[in-house]
């Protein structure tokens, strides 16, 4: 959407109207197979969770701002555990159900024996969550959200229990992942969709949320990985961004970014004045430094805690990154309408990915309902490579390659008159790949079958006796040696006793 003045407005995340009652439901797993990834990209879930991101992400942009009387224009940055962050009463609540858990790890040590995967003292510390989870919410969350106006039996807790039970972890395969950061996102975006959030100007809430409950959300978790090695879930290894997390990426290199006036003006280039070059992230005395204020580099740090050997090696994809000269901005990209940078890798390799969303449940707060104003994605290489459904006429199987067409722009979910995030980048095939015939000459009449010769290999025309033998062993029944002095002679150890076979004379 846009304001009076033209400028694309900021996203926000709506809240229901509580004077409705709402029919609240059990989420439920809705991904099962690679193609319903493409429904999840036109869903509302979708929607919902990319405009909750970037709501959260405008809010960690340093301000500047001009007093009347003063001349110089003073800038304010947003560092963990700065002061001038004030927190909302649901955010100290939220802080104190963390804590909570965190000191709940203590009360379940690891197991001692022998293992080679996660530590099985995690379930346990699972199973201990889970059995005081509903008290836990009681406790913590704002009465008004788990009171809210409902048209069933059912109530709001039934859909926040499912979300911040499936944010620490799997307790079966005892991994963590992007899928249950995500989930965690879900969990603070339903209470913000209850109004359980207050509504303050400047994104002052928001900003709370991310350094007030998301950083010590993902301490939390950092302490469950390294208690119980909880294993990387989902995780495409060196070529995946990081094992475990991406949102301290997103919000942190918005820390770093210029100072903006106003979120209808986000810079697509530069950084904060006094913010450290991308590339210190492999000097381990600014990672070291930085990582007590800055969400980017408090992943890089636990990265080194975790990881030995070069960073370039083990973390290939940020250190590419690590070379961007154009400041924390690109890095970061949430210029609307066309969205770069972290934010269009989240879409693309988190939520667009089989393996990350397949066990995110959908319920009516994030649900999966199509959102109408979504636009169908176009094939990419993020949709087209996900695991293939067995199911006859499927429109994404049996796809053949075709040139490479130019990438299309990722809107931002209100710019213009969609609401929604646009499809991810078009199939990035390589550009000579064509819906490629081989010739019928090199298909064998009679089997059907190709040749095991090189396509580009004629018909040989050497004679007979200039074509090689056939590579059988010298030793096996029946063989014969049709050309002499053509083959080998047989491995023979120096010791052995002279062969009687007259075409070992001369051995």
């Amino acid at each position: 959407m846009t304001d009076s003045t033209g400028s694309i407005a900021a996203p926000s995340l709506k809240t229901l109207d509580g004077s409705k009652p709402h029919t609240f439901i059990i989420p439920a797993k809705k991904i099962n197979e690679g193609p319903d990834v493409s429904d999840f990209l036109i869903s509302k879930a979708y929607r919902d969770i990319m405009t909750f991101v970037l709501q959260l992400n405008a809010s960690m942009f340093p301000r500047c701002s001009t007093h009347a009387g003063t001349k110089p224009t003073e800038t304010q940055t947003w560092e963990l555990g700065s002061p001038d962050v004030i927190f909302s009463n649901t955010v100290i609540r939220l802080r104190q159900l963390l804590s909570t858990l965190n000191s709940m790890i203590d009360e379940v040590p690891p197991d001692k024996g022998p293992r080679r995967f996660g530590n099985v003292s995690f379930r346990k510390w699972f199973q201990t969550v889970e059995g005081q989870i509903s008290d836990l919410l009681t406790d913590h969350v704002p009465s008004k959200v788990l009171s809210f106006n409902t048209a069933t039996e059912l109530s709001a807790k039934s859909e926040l229990e499912a979300y911040i039970l499936g944010s620490f972890g799997s307790p079966q395969r005892l991994d963590y992942g992007t899928g249950h950061e995500l989930s965690f996102l879900a969990f603070l975006g339903s209470i913000w969709k209850l109004g359980g959030f207050e509504s303050r100007a400047s994104g002052e809430e928001e900003r709370a949320i991310v350094l007030g409950v998301i950083a010590p959300y993902l301490d939390l978790i950092r302490k469950l990985i390294k208690t119980y090695t909880l294993e990387p879930a989902g995780s495409h290894g060196v070529w995946g961004l990081d094992d475990h997390s991406f949102v301290p990426y997103i919000f942190g290199s918005a820390q770093f970014a210029p100072a903006i006036s106003s979120v209808e003006h986000m810079p697509a280039e530069g950084s904060f004045a006094d913010s450290p070059d991308p590339a210190d992230v492999i000097k381990a005395a600014v990672v070291e430094r930085e990582r007590q204020r800055n969400m980017y580099f408090g992943a890089i740090g636990f990265i080194y805690d975790v990881k030995k050997g070069p960073f370039w090696e083990h973390s290939p994809m940020l250190y590419d990154i690590s070379g961007v000269r154009t400041g924390w901005a690109k890095i970061n990209k949430a210029r609307p309408p066309l969205l770069g940078g972290m934010i269009k890798m989240y879409s693309a390799e988190v939520l667009s990915k089989f393996p990350v969303v397949q066990h995110f449940p959908f319920g009516s707060l994030f649900s999966w309902d199509q959102d109408p104003t979504a636009i169908t994605p176009a094939t990419s290489v993020h949709t087209s490579s996900q695991p293939a459904a067995e199911r006859v006429g499927s429109a994404f199987m049996h796809q053949a390659s075709s040139r490479r067409s130019p990438q299309v722009a990722t809107n931002a979910p209100w710019a213009g008159q969609s609401t929604n995030l646009p499809p991810p980048t078009v199939r990035t095939g390589a550009p000579w790949a064509g819906k490629t015939a081989l010739p019928p000459s090199l298909v064998s009449a009679a089997t059907g079958q190709l040749p095991t010769r090189a396509p580009w290999a004629g018909s040989d025309t050497r004679s007979s006796a200039q074509r090689l033998p056939p590579t059988q062993a010298p030793w096996a029944p029946g063989t014969s040696n049709p050309i002499a002095g053509s083959m080998l002679p047989p491995n023979r150890a120096p010791c052995a006793k002279p062969s009687s076979d007259p075409s070992s004379a001369g051995d």
